[in-house]
């Protein structure tokens, strides 16, 4: 059995009409490229490893929030924040002193100097930040779920889910290597999508899309998972009647405690 390896997801969130906070959120999706070993062809949450250098040392006054966030936890906010950027673009750091994020037409430079080294690992996030005198904005970043992949799967990881608002005016796309597509969809679209054959889910995302679709808006999202306790889902195999069967917990705050397995999968 693999030892599960450390992970950040990040779901980033925005109002379905612009301008109407009230509106449904939607957030956004990218597809996995083919070739990617890992989820290849579904639509996920951007995300991805975590690299030492998101646990460096000198990024803890680098972080909004810091003081309030424990070190385990802050790196992997850190690692959300980088693989943001390196796979959408949306950069959640503001300039240090200030309290916007970065707006738009700041951040083109410095994609332009940065997101290419940090995907081919020519930089790292401490690089970026001490260069371009940053502070990543880990404040932003809302603790939303903790999911460890089964036992029983080839590769395992230990993922920690964040919720976030995207920035007004950053223009979220994928990066056309480990993802191919990208869209920005409501949570139950998502759902509906892949119930009518149109999209891969694996079963985290899956779970994730229903409570997104419960929180309705990004504010109703942001404070629901703020009040919830987070409990870890790493999902067991039960067999009933000849079936097979994903379980989670049922304390974990999600609908829809199990579903069935093709007969080929977890074995």
């Amino acid at each position: 059995m693999p030892a599960p390896r450390p992970a950040t997801t990040v779901l980033l969130v925005r109002p379905s009409v612009p301008g109407e906070p009230n509106s449904i959120l939607e957030v956004f999706m990218v597809v996995r490229h083919q070739a990617i070993d890992s989820f290849s062809g579904a639509l996920v949450f951007p995300g991805g490893k975590l690299e030492d250098a998101d646990g460096d040392a000198r990024l803890r006054e680098r972080c909004g929030g810091a003081d309030k966030i424990a070190a385990e936890e802050l790196k992997f906010r850190v690692a959300g924040v980088r693989e943001a950027f390196e796979e959408c673009g949306i950069l959640l750091a503001r300039k240090r002193g200030q309290r916007a994020v970065i707006a738009a037409a700041e951040l083109k430079g410095i994609e332009d100097r940065w997101r290419v080294k940090l995907a081919k690992d020519e930089a790292t996030i401490i690089d970026l930040v001490e260069a371009e005198d940053l502070e990543l904005a880990t404040d932003l970043m809302v603790p939303y779920a903790h999911w460890i992949t089964p036992t029983f799967a080839p590769k395992r990881f230990d993922t920690w889910f964040f919720l976030a608002e995207a920035p007004e005016d950053q223009i979220a796309l994928h990066d056309g290597s480990e993802s191919v597509d990208s869209v920005w969809i409501g949570a139950q679209a998502a759902i509906d999508e892949a119930a009518a054959g149109k999209r891969t889910l694996v079963h985290a995302t899956f779970k994730n899309l229903e409570l997104l679709v419960e929180g309705k808006t990004v504010a109703g999202a942001i404070a629901a998972a703020g009040a919830r306790k987070i409990v870890t889902v790493q999902p067991w195999v039960e067999t009933r009647d000849g079936k097979r069967y994903l379980h989670i917990p049922p304390d974990a705050g999600y609908r829809n405690l199990f579903r069935e397995l093709p007969p080929t999968a977890g074995r």
